[in-house]
């Protein structure tokens, strides 16, 4: 009878997590992200970084801060207003938000598990003067809406640092709500 009891409960959970998941989006989060374009790629840490690229405690996944690099795995350097325009800035927090969603879909094994995107923070490497650092971070929040519609829209700080590790042209974090 124990062993009966066990199976009915694991059904349950299976039907109430599969049906959880469901419910989330009325369209495939992955399908709309290859539907787009965009090519997730297995994230690597930069030598002798020990830190970990996402932490989950509890429903919440804490995304550590991350950057913008291209298809070929280059780092977007420099500064936004004097090395690189606000379009390339806007770009480069594009690709920091791809960066994200490979590191979430790693973590997660499927993205359609993300119920939102909660909090992100967007530091933008600027001189002082530089005040557009919201037109900059609107690159990683516009594709969060995009491929996470309406669960992709979050609180956010959008902020100006003197510099960011190895002169990345900004570094966002983010925490995110994820199924159990």
């Amino acid at each position: 009878m124990p062993f009966l009891f066990l199976l009915l409960v694991s059904c349950a959970n299976e039907t109430k997590n599969s049906t959880a998941t469901q419910a989330l989006y009325d369209y495939d989060v992955e399908e709309r992200i290859i539907s787009m374009g965009i090519e997730l790629k297995q994230p690597t840490l930069p030598k002798g970084i020990k830190i970990e690229f996402a932490v989950k405690s509890g429903n919440q996944i804490y995304l550590s801060g991350n950057g913008p690099r291209d298809s070929k795995g280059n780092r977007i350097v420099g500064k936004v207003g004097t090395d690189l325009t606000i379009e390339q800035g806007y770009e480069a927090a594009r690709l920091t938000a791809i960066n994200h969603i490979a590191i979430l879909k790693n973590e997660l094994g499927d993205l359609n598990k993300v119920v939102r995107i909660v909090k992100v923070l967007g530091m933008v490497n600027a001189e002082s003067t530089f005040t557009q650092q919201p037109a900059v971070i609107n690159g990683y929040t516009d594709l969060m809406i995009e491929v996470f519609g309406d669960r992709g829209r979050h609180a956010r700080s959008a902020v100006g640092m003197a510099s960011l590790p190895w002169d990345m042209a900004c570094e966002v974090e983010a925490i995110v709500e994820v199924l159990d």
